[in-house]
């Protein structure tokens, strides 16, 4: 255990009481990305040969890694879904999506109808798709659960969503709260609640940059399409119609800048908002979660981690899923009152660790 040391991210994130009595149990991840490339290659291939089918079980030993790699003072976590669970979950999904297109092709009126109803359903699975991931999740030998319902789910990802986007961004950190708050204020570990309140304040703070950034962005992006437009409108189209070798070279730019004005911002955005969130949430009233994550690091990794898979046509991947569950983890703690493994043995020794009514987990996973 070591005392808590803040940075600027942690500073900024939101108003955590540095004076509370304590120790910073941190987060790690002890995975290696070698190691983790030979699970990687095997659940490729077997998808690959088995047309998909395998993917449930790639994601399961894909879980069961990451979470058995992720330790928080001492013990690591457990990852407990079955394959077919996830399978089935899948296969409802395609069924799903094959009968919507079945009836847009051949009744179009009654496919928008269904499309409607799978749309207004889509809460439905988001909530029971949580529901199952939290059930699976264990640390300690104690299981989390979620609680949330369906209009919770429908404000949390539908109707967040029409805000943030009618609003063209403005009302996001609205947004971002009423997302969060759902995941968080209805999950539990064991019976023990967990509450965040992260106030729109310190989320509107994470937001003015990354706003500022987009319209610049997007006002650069537009002069230099407005420019090459009119310097190679001049010249006259090839006879054998191929294009321009500066052309191409000119429209490549255009769409990799548009990546950037809109990926860099949102990743700058997405570590803000959960350093702001975390550092919020507590876990039965008493143990505070920490987050200090660098907002243009955290940028930095996931950009260079995309880059470098696309340019090793996916043989990065393993590597650049080990490096970012590593800074996600150094970066996160828990400020626990009193010990952490006196705490987990009181929860466990009330009746909530692994009970009867989780060892058959209600639902599967729809992948959402």
């Amino acid at each position: 255990m070591t005392s808590i040391q803040w940075g600027r991210e942690g500073q900024a994130g939101a108003a955590v009481d540095r004076n509370v009595p304590g120790n910073l149990e941190r987060f790690s991840f002890r995975g290696r990305a070698g190691e983790y490339f030979g699970i990687w290659i095997v659940n490729v291939l077997l998808t690959i040969i088995t047309l998909g089918i395998y993917s449930a079980w790639a994601k399961v030993r894909r879980q069961r890694y990451f979470y058995g790699n992720t330790y928080l003072a001492g013990s690591s976590f457990d990852y407990h879904a079955r394959p077919t669970q996830i399978l089935l979950g899948r296969i409802i999904v395609i069924v799903f999506l094959i009968v919507y297109n079945v009836l847009l092709n051949l009744f179009p009126i009654v496919g928008l109808l269904f499309a409607l109803g799978f749309s207004l359903a889509i809460p439905w699975f988001i909530m029971r798709g949580l529901r199952f991931n939290a059930r699976v999740t264990s640390y300690g030998n104690v299981r989390l659960n979620f609680k949330g319902g369906y209009w919770g789910a429908f404000r949390a990802f539908v109707l967040s969503g029409f805000v943030a986007g009618v609003s063209l961004g403005i009302f996001a950190p609205y947004a971002s709260r009423w997302s969060w708050r759902y995941l968080l204020d209805n999950l539990t570990y064991g019976d023990r609640p967990i509450s965040s309140d992260p106030r729109i304040g310190d989320l509107y703070r994470h937001w003015w940059l990354p706003a500022i950034l987009t319209v610049a962005g997007l006002a650069v992006l537009g002069f230099l399409v407005t420019a090459i437009g009119a310097a190679y409108g001049a010249f006259e189209v090839p006879k054998d119609g191929v294009a321009h070798p500066g052309l191409v070279l000119a429209i490549y730019g255009i769409l990799l800048g548009l990546f950037l004005v809109y990926a860099l911002p949102a990743l700058l955005y997405k570590a803000g908002v959960r350093n702001v969130v975390l550092n919020a949430t507590v876990l039965d009233q008493r143990h505070r979660f920490v987050s200090e994550l660098g907002k243009w690091r955290y940028a930095w990794i996931a950009i260079t981690n995309f880059l470098a898979t696309i340019f090793t046509l996916g043989l990065a991947r393993p590597w650049a899923a080990v490096r970012m569950a590593r800074y996600l983890a150094d970066h996160t703690g828990l400020h626990a009152v009193g010990s952490l493994d006196s705490y987990v043995g009181t929860v466990r020794d009330t009746g909530s660790a692994v009970g009867a009514e989780f060892m058959d987990v209600e639902g599967f996973d729809f992948g959402f």
